[in-house]
């Protein structure tokens, strides 16, 4: 810090004294460059006074001249003194200051004349003036650069009155002059800027030249000195190493007679070594050698015991304490410190320390104090060491057997080989209820605990004499009471001759065990919940029964239940609730059904019954009857009284099938078909209940290979606006080109593929296909033409409608009022906040909404002013008692219309088929229709020629 606030002193000191040399050279250009500028000024004023001499104005040019050439005298006499200054005196301020003075006086004299003198009418004369003491004010102004406040002083005064005199005079012409002058003036401001930096730095580099000289001309001097400094060293040291050389050739001869007597001494030294390290390794032992001083310690057997090399661990603290086991670093401190204060004799501890290899070594240290200061402070410490991990080994095996043997869950006893008890555990006691005291000594085969053993003992004897062990299940009395069944297992160990050392008796209870086995084979084969049968014992029953009857004549009944509108009680009661109802039903099944082979819950709210050598149909019907009447018996739960129904199917065993999957199956259909009639009724199997799913499965599989294959078609029904009878559009309807049957109307696959989900394909398909298809029409010239398309609940709740119509427009070219979507009056009647944000997208794009089959619905009026729909579509079976006598069709059809109307919604009547109904669908107002009385669906090709040729009445 001192080096560099004396270096920072030195570099302000230095600044100081180039910023004082610089500003004295300054003063000295300015005097030697003023001469010519002065005597060009004296020249200026003479030749402006010749051209300005004229009568009437020669007072006034003889004063100015004479004050100017006073001017220029004290000046010149100003310069000549400077000149004739000490150089020291030059460098004082007031030269510059007198300078600035003379700067200042000549410039308002210049600017004076310029003023006072020029004619305001005379051109040439002007420009004479003008220019003459602009030449004198440029040629000063660049030799007062030198400074910028000398070039200032004098400028500022000598062009700063004139510009603004003549640039508020109010003659254009004199303004003009200004502005010349304004421009002179911003010039030599920029030449007077950029001479003055550019001989500011020539004398900043001047200045820094001449101190660098000066700094090489006092290091010269500096080496000087030091080169003669270094000569007499020279010499001093010459004279030093001859003596070194002396005194170097007597000790080199001491050394040799000391290293004689040296290796002599190391050589019986050696041989010492050599038998202790000897004995040392037939001991196992390391010896070691501790100086407190210095914390060194000399080991022997340091790799053999911890693996490291011998200058490894050449330190106590630094080396060996980090690697000791941080839970034996405590009792070794404490054996040392008592050994160290006197307090035991030896030193002894048993420590672990960590290998070179990573793992853990017992090592038992032994030594004592050899050394101590007065003070009685120890200094040096001698000892051995030895690697016991083989003994703590050994140690913790016995522990842990002696552990395991007290801990273990099993009774083990330990015999003699005369099978006299020598020990027993705690398990033992436990499970036999025996103490040790009334054991030991004891034949175990004559201890109360082992009566069933007893029996069995001479088979036990003679495997133990031939295997070695013998293992079985007893059943022995606890206490000599309670009994229980026990796994007994002996094995004998053998000594290295091959004697029977002892003998080890395992005994377990395995009372728990088997009542484990029970509990899991009732949870196995029973529901948990109602106590039934679960589905793998009625599979197993039916199995066992269908067995027993194959010989015989007789018939199995399997009866499927499922309980009506159960999951309806379950979303409103809770499933608690719910399972206290089938627990309910579980024993009503039981006590109304006690001749039954087999009763239980295949899961849910479903039940099966399995009969077995009934009589008749009569009497099972009449059994099924009263079950039917036991299950409806009102229900109390929880203060709630209810009433459940049941829907059952009956399949009979051989009669309806001779396999039992199928026999389940048959049942199933059958109490599906009891839940279509209504529920609370009993339906037998019959071949038309199994025909019919398995026609739904294979139309299903072909309607899948329909849409791959391209097997769809979209017909188009045209809709006739009722005002011209002109064509505006055409409802797109889906068919189904079968490879076999033909052209298949959507009535008969429609409703399967919403139950399969196919739909959601089919109705993308019909919205691709009827987008390509307005945009077809409409570039044809029919620009009005609108096409509607029905949605599915699926697509309206799949939450991509409004993305898949988009991409429809997109891709056919056409804009989104071409389509109207068209949905069933219970599809809107669903309408929830996650449909809203749907039709709301709808209706920002330009989609129109209609309202298909209105009038079909529930609360439909209610509705209709909230629904955000553009048109609403009659449903056909109020248009075809049109015109009937007493018909209410009629009053129906014109509410709706006027209504429609006074709502602004468009109305389309469907299903017209006679030109009766057309014309009273004209005056009641109707907007449109559609039905076969136009056309029938066409496909594509003949929509064109309809819209080509007209749509007629056929």
């Amino acid at each position: 810090m001192t080096n560099i606030s004396a270096a920072a002193t030195a570099l302000a000191g230095l600044r100081e004294h180039f910023a004082a040399q610089l500003a004295a050279e300054r003063t000295r250009l300015l005097y030697q460059g003023s001469l010519l500028p002065t005597l060009l000024m004296l020249l200026v004023g003479l030749l402006v006074s010749a051209v300005l001499w004229q009568p009437g104005n020669h007072l006034a040019i003889s004063g100015w001249l004479i004050w100017l050439m006073l001017l220029i005298a004290l000046r010149v006499i100003l310069v000549a003194a400077f000149e004739a200054a000490l150089p020291l005196d030059q460098a004082a301020s007031r030269w510059r200051q007198r300078f600035l003075l003379g700067a200042g006086a000549s410039g308002m004299t210049l600017g004076a004349a310029a003023i006072a003198l020029a004619p305001v009418d005379n051109f040439i004369q002007q420009a004479w003036v003008y220019g003459l003491l602009g030449a004198a004010a440029l040629s000063a102004s660049i030799a007062y650069a030198v400074s910028i406040s000398a070039f200032l002083t004098f400028v500022l005064p000598c062009l700063g009155p004139p510009i603004l005199y003549l640039l508020l005079e109010g003659n254009p012409h004199q303004r003009g002059w200004g502005w010349l002058g304004l421009m002179l003036f911003g010039s030599l401001c920029l030449v007077a800027w950029q001479v003055h930096r550019l001989i500011e730095r020539g004398l900043l580099r001047r200045f820094q030249n001449q101190a660098l000289i000066e700094s090489l001309q006092q290091e010269q001097v500096v080496i000087s000195r030091l080169n003669q400094e270094l000569e007499v060293e020279v010499q001093r040291r010459s004279e030093a190493e001859a003596g070194l050389r002396q005194a170097h050739g007597t000790l080199e001869q001491r050394v040799r007679e000391r290293g004689q007597a040296l290796d002599e001494a190391l050589q019986a030294l050696g041989k010492s070594q050599a038998r202790l390290e000897l004995a040392l390794e037939a001991s196992e032992l390391g010896l070691w050698d501790w100086n407190l001083r210095t914390d060194e310690v000399h080991h022997t057997g340091l790799e053999r015991l911890f693996g490291l090399p011998p200058g490894e661990a050449a330190r106590v603290l630094e080396h060996l304490r980090p690697r000791l086991h941080p839970e034996d670093l405590p009792a070794l401190k404490h054996a040392l410190t008592e050994h160290m204060k006197g307090r035991s004799e030896a030193y002894r501890v048993e420590y672990r320390i960590r290998h070179a290899l990573g793992h853990w070594v017992w090592v038992e240290d032994r030594g004592r104090a050899v050394e101590r200061t007065p003070g009685g402070r120890v200094i040096r410490m001698l000892g051995t060491r030895r690697d016991i991990s083989a003994r703590k080994r050994q140690e913790e095996q016995q522990t842990l057997a002696a552990s395991v043997f007290g801990a273990i869950s099993e009774g083990i006893a330990i015999l003699e080989p005369d099978f006299r008890v020598l020990a027993i555990n705690q398990a033992f006691t436990r499970i036999t209820g025996h103490a040790q005291q009334a054991c030991q000594g004891q034949l175990f085969h004559a201890l109360a605990c082992c009566r069933d053993a007893q029996r069995h003992w001479p088979q036990i004897v003679e495997a133990i004499e031939q295997r070695g062990s013998w293992q079985g299940e007893l059943v022995e009395a606890r206490n000599g009471a309670e009994l229980y069944p026990q796994w007994l297992q002996l094995s004998a160990v053998h000594g290295e001759r091959g004697e029977v050392q002892k003998v080890i008796a395992f005994i377990s209870d395995l009372s728990s065990r088997r009542a484990s086995e029970q509990r899991l084979y009732y949870l196995t084969h029973h529901d948990e919940l109602t106590g039934l049968g679960n589905r793998g014992l009625f599979r197993q029953r039916l199995l066992e029964a269908s067995q027993a009857l194959r010989s015989g004549s007789q018939s199995l009944a399997l009866l499927h239940i499922d309980l009506d509108r159960f999951k309806l009680l379950n979303e409103s009661l809770g499933h608690d609730r719910a399972d206290s109802v089938l627990q309910a039903m579980g024993r009503r099944l039981l006590a109304a059904l006690p001749q039954a082979h087999s009763i239980a819950r295949l899961g849910g709210d479903e039940f099966v019954v399995l009969f077995d050598a009934y009589n008749h149909l009569s009497s099972l019907i009449a059994v099924t009857t009263r079950l039917l009447d036991k299950l409806r018996a009102p229900l109390a739960v929880e203060g709630r009284e209810l009433t459940l129904s049941a829907s059952i199917g009956i399949s009979l065993y051989p009669e309806n099938t001779r396999d039992l999957e199928e026999l389940i199956v048959q049942a199933d259909l059958a109490k599906q078909e009891a839940k279509r009639l209504g529920g609370d009724n009993v339906q037998f199997f019959t071949q038309s209940l199994q025909a019919e799913p398995h026609q739904r499965l294979v139309l299903e599989q072909q309607l899948r290979k329909a849409i791959d294959k391209g097997e769809l078609e979209v017909h188009y029904q045209p809709r006739i606006r009722l005002a011209d009878g002109q064509v505006t559009g055409a409802e797109a309807l889906v068919r189904w080109r079968h490879p076999e049957r033909g052209l298949i109307l959507p009535g008969e696959f429609i409703a399967l593929a919403e139950a399969t989900g196919l739909i959601l394909p089919i109705g993308d398909f019909v919205l691709r296909q009827a987008c390509a298809e307005v945009a077809r029409i409409r570039r044809a010239g029919q620009g009005g033409f609108r096409m509607a398309v029905n949605l599915s609940s699926q697509q309206l709740r799949h939450g991509k409608l409004a993305s898949g119509v988009r991409q429809a427009l997109e891709a056919a070219g056409t804009v989104a009022d071409a389509l109207e979507l068209e949905l069933t009056e219970s599809q809107w009647l669903q309408f929830t906040e996650g449909t809203r944000a749907t039709f709301e997208q709808l209706k920002a794009m330009g989609v129109r909404l209609a309202i298909d089959d209105f009038g079909t619905g529930y609360s439909s009026l209610s509705y209709l002013k909230l629904l955000p729909v553009d048109c609403v579509k009659i449903d056909q079976v109020f248009i075809r008692g049109l015109g009937q006598a007493g018909s209410a069709d009629e009053a129906i059809v014109r509410a709706v219309i006027e209504l429609a109307h006074g709502l602004g919604l468009e109305v389309v009547a469907e299903g017209v088929e006679t030109p009766a109904q057309c014309e009273r669908l004209r005056q009641l107002h109707c907007d449109e229709v559609q039905g076969y009385l136009f056309s029938r669906p066409v496909p594509a090709p003949a929509l064109a020629s309809l819209l080509a040729e007209g749509c007629q009445p056929v």
